[in-house]
């Protein structure tokens, strides 16, 4: 049974930095702050699955002001307890449909978060939500991988992520549904644990259709967040949206 943080509960959230560690990269991170700080402008920012800070706290240190929304008590807990943790104002709740006060020049979800929303309808409700804490000209930036499902052959529904001494990772698919879940395998001083947790993958094409759902449309989307072009072999995009202005 999931307790009230859903996933990612006090369990996940003590190792989360550390299973995590090669996102916490500084050539991985700044990147991202760059393009998210130049989007925020004089503006304000909203992380939608704000976690324990990774981009968050220094997007703030960049002059930024960031809010966050997040239903992880464990995961906020550890974003307050570090450097900067207090000037990042967080608000508890489903990030699709959770409000809080205020505009913002940009709203972001990073690192395959839009696919913890775990039904079409709640990432429709995700899109209308960002658009509603936008204001006119804001951007809604979104990053999450390209459906891997070339590397399905027929009659496999299964697609390993990381096989290593003492882990392993695999991601099971339902193409049927777009339901998909991964599954983390970890062996370390004789014991093992096991984890699992449900997503819904989604296309680019669905997701400029969400957007346009929302009022926004699409006028960005790159391999990376250095701008590298988007192409039919990229793995991951960027996505830019934007709310009208008039």
């Amino acid at each position: 049974m999931l307790d009230e943080d859903g996933y990612f509960g006090e369990s996940v959230a003590a190792g989360y930095d550390e299973s995590s560690a090669d996102m916490f990269a500084s050539d991985v991170v700044e990147p991202a702050v760059d393009l998210l700080t130049e989007l925020a402008g004089s503006g304000r920012a909203l992380e939608l699955g704000v976690g324990t800070g990774r981009i968050a706290l220094p997007l703030s240190q960049r002059g930024v002001e960031v809010h966050g929304i997040d239903l992880s008590r464990a995961m906020v807990q550890r974003l307050r307890a570090k450097p900067g943790g207090e000037a990042i104002g967080v608000t508890i709740g489903d990030f699709a449909t959770t409000e809080v006060d205020g505009t913002f020049s940009v709203a972001y979800l990073v690192f395959n978060t839009i696919m913890n929303l775990t039904t079409q309808d709640a990432q429709v409700d995700c899109f209308r939500n960002a658009a509603g804490h936008l204001e006119p000209g804001g951007r809604f930036v979104v990053e999450v991988g390209v459906p891997d499902l070339r590397r399905l052959p027929p009659g496999q529904n299964a697609v390993p992520f990381h096989v290593g001494e003492g882990r392993l990772g695999f991601d099971l698919y339902d193409v049927a549904t777009q339901s998909m879940s991964s599954h983390h395998v970890r062996v370390a001083d004789g014991r093992g644990s096991y984890l699992a947790v449900p997503f819904r993958y989604v296309w680019p094409a669905e997701l400029d259709l969400m957007a346009r759902l929302a009022g926004m449309r699409l006028r960005d989307r790159w391999d990376g967040w250095s701008r590298e072009p988007f192409t039919s072999e990229s793995r991951r995009h960027i996505s830019v949206w934007e709310k009208p202005s008039d």
